[in-house]
């Protein structure tokens, strides 16, 4: 078990959790993630590790509640155990020295490209971060990812903070300018992600994207988070999770994400109405 030391709500939707884990703390790299069974009744899920602190044998999750298993894990208080984490799962990500690197991060992908913008920083690139949501209150990490950043670009679709439109305009403008650009890293929603590689592809600039497709044991033995990259199937939890944007079958990745849409909602309406009922 992992207890929770300290839990905070960063929006309305997003819930970051410090969970003492100090093996993996020590062990964890950019790109990574952990899967978590909040309790022992409760369903495998995986997440990204969006910071860990070696010192304190603590890692930082991030995460929406938008399902019956992230609901669980948020009602959780803290001094909470977890009933199993499991992790540094996944391949690291590919830290060089490159030059200039965009790194985007869309919704709840802004805390998680915090470690690779950490990383990019520590190495000598100039890191450009681009972050995007719907509007000023869904905005999260904008203090952290400053820190970081050689530039920071906010982006809202309603105009209420930074620039008005999507991520993907600020990167349109950035290559217009004639700035080079040794690579781009999208993590976010796969609209966003896709958006992103179809328009560095054209030029021919690197783009390293984070899939989050299903995903059950997460050790390449179930073959649940299968993805086509480059025509080739790729299993996510071990080859992955990050991978070429440009090689990667979005259309597909898309269609298996709705598959089990109905179900998902039926036990997030499940799971809601027990803890109701527990508060009573």
């Amino acid at each position: 078990m992992a207890r929770i030391i300290k839990k905070e709500l960063l929006n309305e939707n997003v819930s970051r959790l410090t969970v003492d884990a100090p093996h993996i703390a020590r062990a964890a790299r950019p790109g990574q993630f952990v899967v978590i069974i909040p309790r022992e009744d409760a369903e495998r899920i995986p997440l990204t590790i969006a910071d860990a602190d070696v010192a304190k044998g603590t890692i930082t999750i991030i995460f929406q509640i938008v399902g019956a298993t992230t609901t669980v894990l948020d009602s959780l208080p803290e001094g909470a155990e977890i009933a199993h984490l499991l992790g540094p799962l996944g391949t690291p990500s590919h830290i060089a020295k490159l030059g200039t690197v965009v790194v985007i991060g869309g919704g709840v992908g802004i805390a998680e490209i915090y470690p690779a913008v950490k990383a990019h920083k520590a190495i000598g690139n100039e890191v450009i971060t681009i972050i995007g949501a719907r509007n000023k209150e869904l905005l999260i990490y904008e203090k952290e990812l400053t820190a970081y950043s050689s530039r920071l670009v906010v982006t809202t679709d309603d105009g209420s903070a930074g620039r008005k439109g999507f991520v993907s305009d600020e990167l349109k403008d950035i290559i217009a300018s004639g700035k080079k650009i040794a690579e781009v890293v999208a993590v976010g929603p796969v609209p966003m992600m896709r958006v992103c590689c179809e328009t560095t592809k054209p030029h021919g600039i690197k783009t390293v994207v984070s899939l989050n497709p299903l995903m059950l044991d997460a050790t390449g033995m179930c073959g649940v988070c299968r993805v086509t990259v480059g025509g080739q199937i790729k299993f996510a939890c071990v080859e992955g999770p990050e991978f070429d944007g440009h090689q990667v079958d979005f259309a597909e990745l898309t269609a298996r994400l709705k598959g089990y849409k109905d179900v998902e909602k039926q036990a997030h309406d499940h799971v809601c109405r027990l803890l109701k009922g527990l508060e009573k």
